[in-house]
């Protein structure tokens, strides 16, 4: 552990804690710009030892019984609860997002572990009755194998836990690469299930090049399965490559979540709700709200109290306790923040509240309002991943639906409204694989979470989470 707190960084493979062969890359604070640590680079046959591990591992996890694997899973969950307040530190001094959201964060992956332990008991097959006397048909579930599992930086505990768990449950083995910038979070979730007794292989944590890992992962004839969450063009070329090894890959790309607010809905009752949702991790959450399509008859009042409540936010360090915004995660993402703002504005939309933050040091961005946006606006196009918020009004409904379901995105939308009527010709007419009505928080353990369109396909959490990592066996018997 540094002097700061932050914990030593390893590899973990065939459950040993291990030193990178390939160097170290540096690992920063967001709020500070302050190096925090050093994360291990896997070598080529540190890559080999994990595939090899991880194949010999599912001979055994696959067979142990789901009671078994459950149990451990548990255990896992329990220790993530009593390190809660080591881990979420360590979440905030690598990723920027307040105390209160890692709290949140970490405590819903052991909600995650806790929830697939118990589904892993009831991944139930079917028999069916045989057309002729004597005769039986069966379909039973198996685990697909081992699975090779990418997660990003935004939310460096639920998102590698998700696969995690899911992947144990079915009694697959996983091999993860979590992000380079956030890696202590995830080392944290595997230390759990490490000191819960988890056998050796089951999981093995890499970090390193993302290219040269995820192209031998994908193609060694070791993985069965792929699970990605991160960027279009990252998802794009991952699933290629599955493609060309006729592997099953589940992807989470992102969205540009419009929420539509009618003109019966409660301004007053929502803003607040709109407001944390939208710069929550500093707007870096792939269900974002972004486009605020707020009905004519209110349109005034809701920009009004939405620059009010967003001026009222305390921006800072996320280990401050005040905080409600933290820095962004990266240089990337404030670059990328910059140029979105710089064309909208060239295209003549105007900041209500926000811009770049004047602070020396940290990758800051102030929560931003910005409405007259033009619709080629790259903001209007493109998944914006920073605490700006959108808003612009429409008439009808028909106005409102055209622009929710403009865009090729397909991950999550919102409605807000007194009418059920109105409520159920938006949920059925939007494009999106998510929902939420009159609320924002719309995911938990036992819930799908996923995407249509670009977006994604394949869904994590909930029975179809486990799903995605089983197969179908039938066997059709005759008794003689």
């Amino acid at each position: 552990m540094t002097a700061d707190g932050y914990d030593d960084l390893k590899l973990y493979i065939h459950g040993e804690w291990v030193a990178g062969a390939d160097g170290t890359s540096p690992v920063h604070n967001p709020a500070t710009y302050e190096q925090i640590g050093l994360v291990p680079l896997a070598s080529k046959e540190q890559v080999d030892k994990a595939l090899q591990s991880a194949a010999e591992a599912y001979r055994t996890w696959s067979r142990m019984s789901p009671l078994a694997r459950g149990a451990i899973l548990k255990k896992a969950a329990q220790l993530i609860r009593e390190r809660a307040d080591h881990i979420k530190r360590q979440l905030t001094m690598e990723e920027g997002k307040p105390l209160h959201e890692s709290h949140y964060e970490v405590y819903t992956s052991a909600d995650y572990f806790d929830w697939f332990a118990e589904e892993g008991k009831r991944a139930y097959g079917r028999t069916i009755p045989g057309r002729n006397a004597g005769s039986r048909q069966t379909v039973n579930r198996e685990p697909i194998g081992p699975v090779a599992a990418f997660a990003p930086w935004n939310f460096p505990a639920i998102t590698p836990t998700r696969k995690i768990a899911a992947s144990l449950a079915a009694g697959c083995v996983c091999i993860i690469k979590p992000a380079e910038e956030c890696p202590s979070t995830a080392l944290a979730i595997v230390r759990a299930l490490h000191d819960a007794g988890l056998p050796k292989g089951v999981v093995n944590v890499l970090f390193g090049n993302p290219a040269e890992i995820s192209e031998k992962l994908i193609s060694s004839p070791h993985i069965r399965k792929i699970s990605f969450t991160g960027s279009l063009p990252v998802g794009r070329l991952l699933g290629r490559l599955a493609a060309d090894e006729i592997k099953p890959i589940t992807l989470e790309l992102g969205g540009h979540a419009p929420v539509l607010v009618f003109d019966d809905a409660d301004v007053d009752a929502i803003i607040d709700l709109s407001v944390r949702s939208k710069y929550r991790n500093a707007g870096q959450v792939c269900l974002a709200p972004t486009r605020f399509l707020i009905q004519e008859g209110i349109y005034d009042k809701f920009v009004s109290a939405f620059v009010d409540r967003t001026k009222a936010l305390n921006i800072g360090n996320g280990l401050n306790p005040e905080t409600d915004v933290g820095p962004m995660a990266n240089q990337r993402r404030l670059s990328a923040t910059s140029e979105l703002v710089e064309d909208a504005i060239s295209k003549g939309a105007k900041i209500r509240t926000g811009g770049p933050s004047e602070r020396n040091a940290g990758y800051y961005w102030n929560p931003t309002v910005i409405t007259d946006l033009s619709p080629d606006a790259r903001l209007m196009n493109e998944e914006p991943f920073s605490p700006i918020a959108m808003l612009a009004p429409f008439g009808s409904m028909e106005d409102a639906l055209v622009e929710a379901n403009r865009l090729p995105y397909g991950l999550a939308a919102y409605v807000f409204t007194r009418s059920h009527k109105t409520a159920y010709e938006v949920t059925s007419n939007v494009e999106v694989a998510m929902f939420g009505v009159n609320q924002y928080s719309i995911t938990v353990a036992e819930t799908p979470f996923g995407g249509i369109k670009e977006s994604g396909f394949g869904s994590e959490g909930g029975i179809e989470g486990l799903q995605g990592y089983m197969v179908n066996k039938y066997t059709s018997e005759a008794f003689m």
